[in-house]
């Protein structure tokens, strides 16, 4: 098992604890780390366009509560120096490069969006550093994605608060009321911020989500790699990743289980955070099967 020295820290939360740096590879990584000190890492991949600020509370907290987490930016993204490349093979030989300049052996991932096509690339390539995989809200290569139409429909709406509002949400009342606590629960922390670094990170992002779905794959290569159990999730009613994405991983995913949110967008996993987090924590805690 691995095991993380972030002795002192069980008690930070996502909005209290400090943004750390490590070098490596040509790039400094901005990143916060949560939860016990023993244990599996879990390593979260955001989201198009997202930081570390961009994760809800309500899950990283929660899920720090028994294991080690790791929340980072990515090369360009937020904090992180370097250039946010275009493609999401370099975004997962980024991402490798962090676990690696942690001296972790073995780790958990958690891939949301983008962060999950990151992360798919990551355990078939790396099999021995993943042990299990968590897919939220996103596709397998050549899956089916509108990005652009959303975005130009989320932001064509002035009147709601914010963008991630209609990304991330249903039009009923009960998915908007979800949306405001989880806007509000973004906002808590004060000092010490992510940044947000505009085009330079969201032009080459929506390249490399737009190539992945776009780049037909029918022998499903990547994910038949894949090896690791892994946890499929998405809402009833994502614009962006359809839930059919989910369902066809799960179909060729060799250990996969797959779980649909209802009433619920692309941020089904901040609407029903604390039936995600009860999900992710039975997955992770659970032995495998006997042969």
């Amino acid at each position: 098992m691995t095991q993380l020295d972030i002795t002192g820290q069980n008690a930070a939360t996502l909005e209290t604890a400090p943004t750390r740096y490590i070098e490596g590879y040509g790039i400094r990584f901005a990143y916060r780390r949560l939860g016990p000190a023993t244990g599996t890492p879990l390593v979260l991949l955001q989201h198009f366009s997202g930081n570390i600020d961009g994760w809800d509370p309500a899950v990283v907290n929660a899920l720090a509560t028994d294991r080690p987490v790791i929340a980072f930016d990515n090369a360009g993204v937020g904090l992180s120096t370097g250039q946010t490349p275009d493609n999401i093979a370099a975004m997962a030989r980024d991402a490798v490069a962090f676990i690696n300049r942690l001296s972790l052996s073995e780790v958990d991932l958690l891939g949301f969006s983008l962060g999950g096509c990151v992360a798919q690339q990551i355990a078939a390539e790396h099999g021995q550093l993943v042990r299990k995989l968590i897919l939220v809200g996103t596709a397998p290569k050549g899956g089916e994605e509108h990005l652009l139409a959303v975005l130009q429909q989320a932001f064509s709406q002035t009147d709601a608060p914010d963008p991630r509002l209609p990304l991330f949400f249903t039009n009923s009342s009960a998915s908007k009321s979800s949306g405001l606590a989880f806007l509000k629960r973004l906002k808590v922390r004060k000092d010490d911020r992510d940044t947000d670094n505009g085009s330079a990170v969201t032009d080459p992002q929506a390249k490399a989500l737009i190539t992945w779905c776009a780049t037909p794959d029918p022998e499903h290569a990547i994910l038949r790699t894949i090896r690791q159990p892994a946890l499929v999730v998405s809402g009833s009613h994502d614009t962006m990743l359809p839930a059919n994405n989910a369902c066809a991983m799960f179909r060729e995913l060799s250990n996969a289980q797959l779980v649909l949110y209802p009433d619920s967008g692309h941020g089904a996993l901040f609407q029903h955070h604390e039936m995600f987090v009860s999900h992710v924590r039975t997955f992770l805690d659970s032995q495998p099967a006997a042969a």
